[in-house]
């Protein structure tokens, strides 16, 4: 037999370990670099999700102060309406008074207007139209057999931007007279 087969296996040598040791080691640098990859990915995530939480609480905040800011419009407008009333009285108790003195009301009233018009104040005191209850409060009423109308505003109603801050007070009239016949004449 030869000394060969008699030694059993081969040492491959101190080269055999360097190269195993490198494998090993390449094998771990690319699993750190697998579990950094994935770390970032998942802060990254968690990075975009804060933005966008965010981003949602910006625009409520604006929506709220937004919404603040109207009621509080809204609150001082509606607190003003009995002034506004009051003015206009006066501009129609004044009648034939001092012309200055009823000049220098109705001015006053204009620009009172014009200011609270300038802020989305709208009246509500048509005649002759479809009665609205989401409009107008009715405290009167002739009878008939007509659609109801608006006969007569007793009281001004006013909205602001498109919400009711006060219906109008109106007397409502259900007879053809309100469809601008006169009673008595005929049709046609």
């Amino acid at each position: 037999m030869s000394d060969d087969a008699t030694q059993g296996p081969v040492d491959p040598g101190p080269a055999a370990d360097v190269i195993d040791e490198e494998a090993v080691e390449a094998e771990l640098l690319e699993a750190d670099l697998r579990d950094l990859a994935a770390e970032r990915d998942e802060l990254r995530g968690a990075a975009q999700r804060i933005q966008a939480d965010f981003e949602n609480y910006r625009k409520r905040v604006m929506r709220d102060q937004a919404a603040l800011s109207q009621r509080a419009t809204e609150q001082l407008v509606e607190a003003m309406l009995p002034a506004l009333d009051a003015f206009e009285m006066a501009v129609v108790s004044l009648g034939d008074a001092d012309e200055k003195v009823r000049k220098g009301v109705e001015l006053a009233v204009g620009e009172l207007n014009g200011v609270l018009e300038r802020q989305g104040l709208a009246r509500i005191a048509e005649l002759d139209v479809e009665f609205d209850p989401n409009l107008h409060e009715a405290v009167m009423q002739d009878d008939g057999d007509g659609e109801p109308r608006v006969g007569d505003v007793l009281r001004t109603g006013y909205a602001l931007n498109g919400r009711v801050l006060r219906p109008a007070m109106v007397k409502v009239t259900r007879s053809d007279a309100a469809l601008g016949e006169r009673p008595g004449e005929a049709n046609g």
